[in-house]
């Protein structure tokens, strides 16, 4: 209590802006022991129905990802971008106690409702977090270990949380470490999927990066222009935050010096591959790529790369 009334809260550390935050913003008192209430099934199924292409490419990374931590007594959780569980994995042993402990389908652990916790701090900061025990709000809560990261669309905006959550007494750290790496990676691959599936017809360009949780692609349709970006393509390359990208020329995304230097390498390497593939044939190759023969020869030109695949001497 001390801690959240302080006026300098939020210099002190990110924990301690949240405390603020639930005490001060949103009036909680931490002393509350009530259990999250539940939706009702008609919520619920409306909450499941406007993000019913999430949860279909997400299900078999929730399967895999509680595959991996399922038997030490964690739960995954997959909540809408207001913190309302509305998918979940966990052991038939430990329905009990997550339920007790309100980590079911239908709850609300947004920050407002639940104060400092993994899902709703998560969503309030948009970032990746791990509330470890006493760093929950609600001393009720406690007991939790929560490591979450946050899901974008493809318009750039936070659609979901993917939360797992154990209320073991043995949870360490060092194990919390492990496994909020592991909500990251999941995170991610189900924010590729999920942009992916919005943009069937078009070339998906990956870039390299450093930042394993960031996922940076770009669409890029028949015509060569820039349909789509991830959050973390819109930030490298200065587009649009958030909302419908503004197409634009793929190539003036790509001849920048300043932009991540893995677009053009994996551009080169997908035209390397399909020429490769088609044995020289230009025509096979541009088919497999969906461009034209001409837009193939342009980018060929381009990038320095003969029908075979090699790369071209320089010029004179």
């Amino acid at each position: 209590m001390e801690t959240a009334r302080s006026g300098s809260a939020a210099a002190r550390s990110r924990l301690a802006a949240s405390w603020h935050r639930s005490l001060m913003q949103h009036g909680l008192d931490p002393a509350e022991r009530r259990a999250p209430d539940l939706h009702d099934e008609g919520t619920i199924r409306e909450r499941r129905s406007a993000l019913d292409h999430v949860m279909r490419v997400a299900a078999p990374r929730l399967d895999q990802l509680f595959g991996l931590i399922g038997h030490s007594g964690c739960g995954v959780l997959l909540t809408d971008g207001q913190g309302v569980v509305i998918d979940q994995r966990c052991a038939s042993a430990d329905e009990d106690t997550f339920r007790a402990w309100g980590l079911w389908t239908g709850a609300d652990w947004s920050e407002a409702a639940q104060g400092t916790n993994g899902i709703g701090t998560c969503l309030a900061e948009q970032r990746q977090v791990t509330i470890h025990r006493d760093e929950h709000f609600f001393a009720r809560n406690t007991a939790m270990s929560c490591m979450d990261a946050p899901i974008y669309g493809p318009d750039g905006v936070v659609l979901a949380a993917l939360d797992v959550s154990s209320a073991r007494a043995d949870q360490t750290e060092a194990f919390n470490r492990l496994i909020a790496a592991m909500v990251a990676q999941t995170a991610r691959q189900i924010e590729i999927d999920t942009f992916r599936a919005s943009f069937p017809k078009a070339r998906i360009v990956y870039a390299d990066t450093d930042d394993s949780s960031a996922a940076l692609l770009l669409a890029v349709d028949t015509h060569d222009l820039v349909i789509g970006a991830t959050r973390a393509a819109r930030k490298a390359f200065g587009l649009e935050r958030q909302g419908q990208l503004c197409p634009r020329p793929a190539s003036d995304l790509f001849g920048r010096d300043t932009g991540p230097t893995g677009f053009e390498k994996a551009e080169r390497a997908a035209l390397v591959r399909a020429l490769t593939r088609a044995g020289g044939n230009a025509s096979a190759a541009a088919k497999a790529l969906g461009i034209s023969r001409a837009t193939l020869y342009r980018r060929m030109a381009r990038l320095g790369i003969d029908k075979s695949g090699t790369d071209l001497p320089p010029a004179n």
